[in-house]
């Protein structure tokens, strides 16, 4: 989700998304901890939940028109109704199921800070995301000075940016370096050479493109795990091992076991490479991150939209003919069906969602939904009242991890504040629960477990660095993603994605980052503009 991380649905009343809970701990000495305020917010269950039995036909309330349909109010979404927009064209309508827009790019506040419920970065884009970086130019995040391209470092993550708690003390970056032996560096630095072999032999982009053109290796890579792959290289240190299932799980929700070759190669391959100690030779992109994470760049794309969105809206089905695209919705604002006519629509759902509502089905869409494995996300916000003593090696960074858990550690909602005195913040903390089983354990762990359990997980994860993170909490609020993104997992054929051409079936135009098969802000942008910009 690049932490990158839905529910598909709407809770009972009693577990909506204002719901509170006190909790109360033993005496510390003699003193009683306060209360610890939080619940569940954001993606809510039964809304989504509404699909999994057929719904009885009813006649709808009312009938609306428009020309074209946009379902699905996430990043591809939102950049469809911008391309429309772009185009002159102001005769749509963007229809969400959740009460804000965003998908797994939403913000919330809390205690009064901002802080990200889902992605809350987003790398520099290259030249291979000429959309995107029309998009950062219209938001002033980048401009061209004497003839050069100069990103808005107000923007940009400030240093420090990331530091590893391993062996008792913090360091320095997230590649393990404390205490490594010669073993581990010689296997740094086999990694180092088959990530700069693969950037010589073949193309690596983001997004991807030109799915039918990749290179042998790459569709030899794409049909392996990234487990197998790196077992039959030779690389089994475990310091490496664990760093790269950090990275697997950071970008795509599971570890290398479940993950392809292709998309462990691709994190680096892609980007900035991958380099040992003592070998560093380019300088890693920049990253743009705010308080509230990707957030800041939804809320300016749905902005000039506000007359075009309903939200609150459950697409029950999907008709399209030879003349017009029929849709159906419940309104969870009015507690009835609806119906709206349009000549196009883009569907902009993720595909399991895509296949349930569609009628008749493609062919496309229904090898899409067999072949797409979900990983279920935590997204829990910490507020802490007082900085945390936190004197043990680096110093405090943006995004910091603990070595050996199989979490993501969390990131500092203030750390772009530039204030010299620390204080009160929000700590997001990320936990990806995807797995090869697709993602069903976790799921149930996430529906069934209730606000406590989690509150409770997430301060034995830490109670080794921050000792005193319980005693300093005042509230967490915590989200839940039962399908957060798209696995990209070993594929028999090699194949990666589907094309423009393939996603537009007759009236209906299919974008969604689970087209590409894994979820970051770039692919899902990319589609979601390419689907507005051939209507």
């Amino acid at each position: 989700m690049q932490r990158g991380l839905a529910l598909c649905a709407k809770a009972p009343a009693m577990q909506r998304r204002h719901f509170l809970a006190s909790a109360s701990f033993p005496l510390l000495g003699c003193q009683k901890t306060p209360p610890i305020e939080g619940g569940f917010i954001g993606a809510d269950p039964a809304r989504g939940h509404l699909l999994r039995q057929p719904q009885p036909l009813r006649m709808p309330a009312k009938t609306q028109r428009t020309r074209v349909l946009i379902l699905g109010g996430g990043v591809s979404g939102l950049a469809a109704a911008r391309a429309l927009q772009h185009k002159g064209m102001h005769d749509f309508a963007l229809l969400e199921l959740e009460d804000t827009l965003g998908g797994n790019s939403r913000g919330t506040v809390v205690n009064g800070l901002p802080c990200p419920m889902g992605a809350h970065y987003l790398p520099a884009p290259t030249d291979d995301a000429p959309e995107v970086q029309h998009l950062l130019e219209e938001l002033g995040l980048r401009q061209r000075i004497a003839g050069r391209w100069v990103l808005n470092e107000r923007h940009l993550c400030h240093s420090p940016q990331e530091r590893l708690f391993i062996h008792g003390t913090w360091q320095e970056g997230l590649l393990p370096l404390h205490d490594i032996g010669a073993d581990t560096l010689a296997q740094y630095q086999q990694f180092t050479a088959l990530v700069q072999h693969a950037r010589s032999t073949a193309r690596w982009t983001v997004p991807v493109r030109h799915t039918r053109a990749l290179h042998p290796v790459q569709r030899s890579l794409a049909s392996i795990t990234f487990a197998a792959y790196l077992q039959q290289t030779g690389l089994i240190d475990p310091h490496l091992r664990w760093y790269l299932d950090y990275c697997c799980r950071d970008e795509y929700g599971a570890d290398s076991r479940t993950v392809s070759a292709w998309a462990g190669i691709h994190y680096f391959a892609s980007r900035h490479g991958f380099s040992a100690p003592g070998q560093e030779h380019e300088e890693h992109d920049g990253v743009f991150t705010w308080p509230e994470g990707n957030a800041w760049l939804t809320q300016r794309l749905a902005a000039p939209v506000q007359n075009q969105m309903h939200t609150g809206q459950v697409v029950l089905r999907v008709t399209a003919t030879k003349h017009a695209v029929e849709v159906d919705v419940f309104n969870a604002t009015t507690q009835s069906t609806e119906r709206w006519h349009a000549k196009h629509a883009i569907v902009a759902l993720p595909i399991f969602i895509a296949a349930k509502v569609v009628q008749n089905t493609p062919p496309l869409l229904q090898h899409a939904a067999q072949h797409t494995t979900y990983a279920p996300w935590l997204v829990a916000n910490i507020h802490i009242h007082t900085a945390l003593n936190d004197r043990l090696g680096a110093a405090p960074s943006w995004d910091n991890v603990l070595y050996g858990s199989q979490t993501l550690g969390y990131v500092d909602a203030m750390h772009q504040s530039l204030h010299p005195v620390p204080g009160a913040t929000v700590l997001t903390h990320y936990r990806a629960l995807g797995d090869s089983a697709g993602g069903a354990a976790g799921r149930k762990l996430l529906l069934e477990q209730p606000w406590s359990y989690w509150r409770d997980t997430v301060f034995t994860e830490f109670a080794s660095c921050h000792p005193d993170l319980r005693s300093k909490t005042s509230r967490i609020e915590i989200s839940r993603y039962g399908h957060a993104m798209a696995i990209p997992t070993p594929s028999v054929s090699g194949r990666l994605g589907y094309s423009l051409q393939e996603r537009k079936q007759g009236r209906l135009s299919f974008a969604h980052s689970d087209w590409a098969g894994y979820s970051v802000f770039e692919e899902a942008f990319t589609m979601g503009h390419a689907a507005g910009s051939a209507l």
